[in-house]
């Protein structure tokens, strides 16, 4: 159906400019009812859908700042692979005290979602050491090198405890900041993983030690390598895992 399914959100519903940063979606500015709002168009499956709907209005009832999913008019809350979402004000994180707030939104993420299930059809790291495919992920795409160097970073991730994981919060496009509160946007890479992976901030300003910082470097350079491979930027990536 496409961006005719925006029509289910009203008569009004209209589409305004489309949005940078989408990857796997295509993700607009709309008017819904008179109010901004952002949608987003992809080809998830309603399960898939379904599992980051109630993980969002989870979070908000805890008390986060998140895009929360706006009702259709018959009250779903997606139609044929269309979200529409509250529009977050503010703007990207700029300094260190922007990015160690960053760093205290995500752990309050971890710390509220742990024993998460998984997202349909999703792998975490730790299972792509027995396993090669879950959804964007395919490492027989990748040579048999490249996957030894990947599985070798994300096993010194077994043993840690898993939650859900936003997937790509240091891209500053991914954060809105205002005086008094910090949004994630744009949740559509999360799913249940090590916190670790959410952690590797600009500065640092998880504050990890040396070995955690590492590890979790590591781990996450290989992980954006194998769900994105195999553009210029998976390549690079990859680049910075450690041979065996």
């Amino acid at each position: 159906m496409g961006w005719e399914a925006l029509g289910q959100w009203g008569e009004d519903a209209v589409r305004i400019e489309r949005l940078t940063g989408g990857v796997a979606n295509d993700v607009w500015s709309v008017r819904i009812h008179g109010q901004i709002a952002v949608a987003r168009l992809g080809s998830r499956s309603d399960a898939d859908l379904a599992w980051e709907a109630e993980l969002i209005q989870y979070l908000d009832r805890e008390g986060m700042t998140v895009p929360v999913p706006i009702p259709t008019t018959d009250g779903r809350l997606f139609a044929n692979g269309l979200v529409v979402m509250k529009y977050m004000e503010g703007r990207p994180p700029e300094t260190g005290s922007d990015w160690r707030r960053v760093a205290d939104t995500l752990r309050d993420l971890h710390r509220l979602t742990q024993g998460w299930p998984q997202r349909p059809g999703w792998r975490s790291s730790r299972d792509l050491l027995h396993t090669e495919t879950g959804t964007r992920i395919n490492l027989t795409a990748m040579p048999p090198e490249a996957v030894i160097r990947c599985r070798a970073a994300w096993a010194r991730l077994v043993g840690r405890q898993t939650c859900v994981v936003h997937g790509n919060p240091n891209s500053p496009g991914n954060v809105r900041i205002t005086a008094d509160r910090v949004a994630l946007i744009d949740w559509d890479e999360s799913h249940v993983d090590v916190p670790d992976l959410d952690l590797v901030l600009p500065d640092n300003a998880a504050d990890l030690d040396d070995g955690a910082h590492d590890i979790a470097a590591q781990a996450s350079a290989a992980w954006e390598a194998a769900i994105c491979w195999q553009d210029e930027y998976a390549v690079k990536r990859l680049a910075e895992v450690r041979a065996v």
